[in-house]
């Protein structure tokens, strides 16, 4: 029972491992993806192959696919099915890799729309606004570990459960970033996404359908979290921008 035990937490630790480097691998592509580099293969500015109606009918169809596995497989209803079947250690890790998964489809079919809405080429603009594409990305990363990153990549998880220990307590914390804005991590995305020196209508398409499906996952999990910690987090909602800086003193 012991030996099966040891290989059994192993088993989760390797599973979380993988799932975390796998999604974390398709992240970069996805990243790189959007942006005109030369060394890249096919970026979301390559050349358009299909008539626009179908590469318009594809590229929704991905980018929904993308919404309904990210803020279903999130969902407490979903998390409760899904615990018949695995441990709750490789629970997180199941949805890094299936949302690892789902962001390969994304970028592997999707199907670029030729035009551009703008493209700026001189300098010093352009190298701002190349800066300003990667900043936001980075700073997306940086919340991410603002709140921990290794629990919301499911690395914590199977780590405590290798170590046989039990999982901490959620606590609802106000840190830098979090303390002007709630949702960090979707800011810095946005910037990611809007914020370069092209946009292609290809892109434009992506960029739209990814504002959309932020603002609807985000009311989704503020609706969780307001389950999850009532009138503490209803106070922090009056007082913090969702998306957008902003911050009220509790005793204003």
């Amino acid at each position: 029972m012991h030996h099966n035990s040891f290989l059994r937490r192993w088993s989760i630790f390797i599973y979380g491992i993988f799932a975390y480097l796998f999604a974390l691998g398709i992240q970069i592509w996805f990243i790189l993806y959007l942006g005109e580099w030369e060394f890249m293969p096919s970026t979301i500015y390559s050349p358009q192959n299909l008539p626009t109606w179908q590469a318009l009918t594809v590229d929704i169809i991905l980018v929904v696919l993308f919404g309904l596995q990210h803020t279903g497989m999130a969902r407490a209803w979903f998390k409760r099915r899904l615990l018949r079947f695995i441990p709750a250690s490789a629970e997180r890790s199941t949805y890094v890799l299936f949302s690892g998964f789902v962001m390969f489809l994304v970028v592997y079919f999707w199907q670029p729309i030729d035009g551009m809405l703008w493209h700026v080429s001189d300098e010093p603009w352009h190298s701002l606004l190349t800066a300003g594409y990667l900043f936001g990305w980075f700073f997306s990363v940086v919340a991410s570990f603002v709140i921990n990153h290794f629990e919301l990549f499911g690395l914590q998880q199977v780590w405590l459960q290798l170590k046989n220990r039990p999982e901490p307590d959620d606590r609802f914390q106000e840190k830098l970033f979090y303390r002007f804005i709630r949702h960090s991590i979707q800011h810095g995305v946005l910037i990611g996404i809007w914020l370069t020196p092209a946009m292609s209508y290809g892109h434009l398409i992506f960029t739209l359908l990814f504002t959309v499906y932020i603002f609807v996952g985000l009311y989704y999990e503020e609706r969780d979290m307001q389950i999850h910690f009532g009138d503490m987090y209803r106070s922090y909602q009056q007082r913090v921008g969702m998306l957008f800086p902003r911050r009220k003193e509790k005793n204003s």
